[in-house]
């Protein structure tokens, strides 16, 4: 079939965007009932997707997110159901450690501030309790906030999940194919590729990086700056430790993987090139991850770094991500924006979005994290 032939008779909805967002939200329409495409420039996970750390993390969430983010915490510990596979994940904790008394008054604030809020995931631990949970991290640590039901995934396990769920549910993905451009065709859109044309009455915007872009294609403008956040894969060690562990004031996420690698990030950042679709890795701000992960855990210091990369994807002026319907044009929906933590959300803002496509509106609540915060910004200047 002639690309040119795809019309709406034949696709209810084009999602832009091979990630994880764009691949749930795909899953959750096709399951509604929805014909889909994915139309991705690459291939599937190609950037933040498949450069994940995987954390599955409720803790230290902004208030905004908490509630979405607590609903998809459930989802995760019932992947196997959503997806048809564990997805490598395991709930063993996620834990944000204050390394000196002068540490503990961030996570006492922080504490309050979800117990005022009515939430009761987190929960501070002193010392012993933090020695009991991870034996290996260095005793000067004072105390620690932990979030027990959290944890982490595998997120090229994941990526395969969902895919798979997806293709079972009748989406069809087409790799290699970059939108360059998108136009009314009466009621529809119609959505230009290198390889043909493709018309549906909504689209999903889940291009991450990219994302601005494809916003701006159909008149918005939505300010978007990108993060290349970089990560180091050690050697195969023995059982370390079980939670993700970071600490207060400095950038590190450490995790073992089910290989017995150990997986370091915490958001450090590298260099992208937005428009080749490259990122690079700057050892000498990596180098700062791996002396906090020296400091809090000694016994790693002589452990061989096996590889490091950067991901790329978009990041917001306020660091949370833009999801819901557009506030001004009619069958246009976003999923991008994350900021560096979008990874836990994936199965609930597939949900969200099949609920805003499919009923037209969503119990969720997703009001703060609408675009309309920023066109009314830009409308103001």
């Amino acid at each position: 079939m002639s690309m040119n032939a795809t019309d709406s008779k034949i696709i209810d909805t084009i999602v832009i965007g091979g990630g994880l967002h764009g691949l749930s939200a795909a899953l959750h329409l096709a399951r509604a009932g929805r014909r889909v495409v994915i139309l991705e420039r690459s291939w599937v996970g190609r950037h933040a997707s498949g450069a994940s750390a995987a954390g599955v993390r409720t803790l230290n969430r902004h208030p905004a997110e908490i509630p979405i983010s607590l609903e998809a915490m459930e989802m995760w510990h019932n992947i196997g159901a959503i997806v048809g596979d564990h997805c490598g994940f395991h709930a063993n904790g996620q834990i944000l450690v204050a390394e000196h008394p002068r540490h503990l008054p961030v996570l006492e604030k922080r504490l309050a501030l979800t117990r005022d809020a009515g939430y009761r995931h987190e929960e501070l631990i002193d010392r012993a309790e933090l020695l009991r949970l991870v034996p290996a991290i260095s005793p000067h640590c004072t105390a620690a906030l932990i979030a027990r039901q959290d944890g982490a995934a595998d997120p090229h396990r994941t990526l395969q999940a969902f895919r798979r769920s997806a293709e079972v549910a009748g989406v069809v993905i087409h790799e290699g194919f970059g939108v360059t451009a998108i136009e009314r065709a009466g009621s529809d859109w119609r959505v230009r590729t290198e390889q043909g044309d493709f018309t549906a009455p909504t689209i999903v915007n889940a291009a991450g990086a990219w994302a601005g872009k494809i916003a701006a294609m159909v008149g918005e403008h939505i300010p978007l700056g990108y993060k290349a956040s970089m990560m180091i894969a050690t050697e195969r060690v023995a059982p370390l430790l079980k939670p993700v562990v970071s600490v207060v004031g400095r950038p590190l996420s450490f995790k073992q993987s089910d290989q017995g690698t150990l997986v370091i990030g915490g958001g450090l950042q590298g260099r992208a090139d937005i428009e080749a679709q490259k990122s690079f890795v700057d050892f000498s701000e990596l180098a700062k991850g791996a002396r906090t992960a020296t400091d809090l855990f000694p016994s790693v210091g002589t452990i061989r770094i096996v590889r490091t990369w950067a991901g790329m994807e978009a990041k917001t002026d306020d660091h949370l991500p833009v999801v819901g319907a557009s506030p001004t044009v009619a069958g246009i929906f976003h999923a991008f924006g994350f900021s560096g933590h979008g990874f836990q959300l994936v199965p609930v803002v597939g949900a969200i979005l099949s609920d805003l496509i499919v009923h037209g509106g969503t119990n969720r609540p997703i009001k703060r994290l609408s675009a309309d915060r920023f066109l009314q910004k830009h409308a103001a200047e």
